[in-house]
């Protein structure tokens, strides 16, 4: 399948990887089908790329690589749609945003992928979690460990 994009130009993804949102996104209900692609220049980001809106491309990433205890509780009827039987077939990923002082997650919200059936949703997680969870642009000083 070749898509055309605004963001990375002309690209061609294999119609197996193409991930199925039988619900659209919030927002995006029309977007139904997606492609997730890696980011070129940067490991921790992820592009979810609709494969019929070629001007759509939403940034995401691993919560955990930027919060480790991050914990998302989702009730089970917003996955029984993806039918997950075996934690093992989730994917989490999150929206990347930007607000005036920098980049932010969306922890609230977060998106599962069923790897094996192709299928995903976002969904609201249960629990105090921030819709725009500030990346630190500083990093944390060294430990003198010796």
């Amino acid at each position: 399948m070749r898509i055309n994009t605004s963001r990375f130009g002309r690209i061609d993804v294999d119609t197996s990887d193409v991930l199925s949102f039988p619900s659209g996104l919030p927002g995006l209900e029309d977007c139904r089908e997606w492609a997730l692609l890696a980011d070129a220049s940067n490991d921790a980001l992820g592009w979810l790329q609709s494969t019929t809106r070629g001007d759509i491309a939403l940034a995401v990433v691993s919560p955990r690589r930027f919060v480790p205890d991050y914990q998302v509780r989702i009730p089970r009827s917003e996955l029984t749609p993806l039918a997950i039987s075996d934690i093992r077939q989730a994917q989490v990923v999150v929206v990347v945003g930007q607000n005036g002082t920098g980049l932010t997650l969306n922890l609230k919200a977060p998106i599962v992928i069923n790897l094996e059936a192709r299928t995903g949703r976002q969904v609201v997680a249960s629990g105090e979690l921030p819709m725009q969870y500030e990346l630190s642009t500083s990093r944390p000083p060294l430990k003198k460990s010796a």
